[in-house]
């Protein structure tokens, strides 16, 4: 038997196209998780613990959120028969909103937390000095997350400690920006 000889290529890995991976990339918009923050809040609290809360919201709020429409410097959160609302935060109506929903912009949202860690913040928010605050509002897997804090409220001086060493951190990066031109 004689063996044939076919012109057979040798297997090789193709190589990879970085240029072609690099245009994928830059083409998606980067993606915005931060929807609102509660800067008032690191200003007048020292932060204990922080938790990742869901929110029962309804459509029309989730379409403002998304327009960036809501105010957070107001709101507190509130425990009521072992369950957390969110209280005064204002989410803005969009005008395109349904002609069939009336919209109630500072209407009283539920959050959702497992239960030991309701409990755990029952127990902690109900000594002297202790209050639940709102973070922040980001999304997460296309929901809708709020980050509360149990904080306990600053005195006087220590705002003013705030404002002094937030003073002190501009100058040293003025300084830092001449010096470096």
């Amino acid at each position: 038997m004689a063996k044939s000889s076919s012109p057979v290529a040798p297997l090789t890995k193709p190589k990879p196209q970085a240029s072609k991976a690099k245009d994928v990339k830059s083409d998606k918009k980067p993606v915005q998780t931060r929807i609102a923050d509660n800067k008032k809040a690191a200003y007048n609290y020292f932060f204990e613990d922080r938790f990742e809360c869901g929110m029962v919201l309804e459509g029309w709020e989730v379409k403002s959120l998304r327009e960036g429409k809501v105010q957070l410097t107001d709101g507190y959160v509130v425990i009521r028969n072992s369950e957390l609302f969110l209280i005064g935060c204002q989410i803005n109506p969009m005008h395109t909103a349904s002609t069939h929903v009336n919209p109630d912009n500072v209407r009283t949202k539920k959050l959702l937390l497992h239960r030991e860690q309701i409990d755990k913040l029952i127990v902690k928010a109900e000594q002297k000095g202790y209050t639940l605050v709102p973070l922040n509002l980001h999304w997460k897997g296309g929901k809708v997350k709020c980050e509360i804090a149990l904080a306990k409220g600053k005195a006087e001086h220590d705002k003013r400690d705030t404002i002094k060493d937030r003073e002190g951190k501009r100058e040293v990066e003025r300084a830092m920006k001449t010096r470096n031109k």
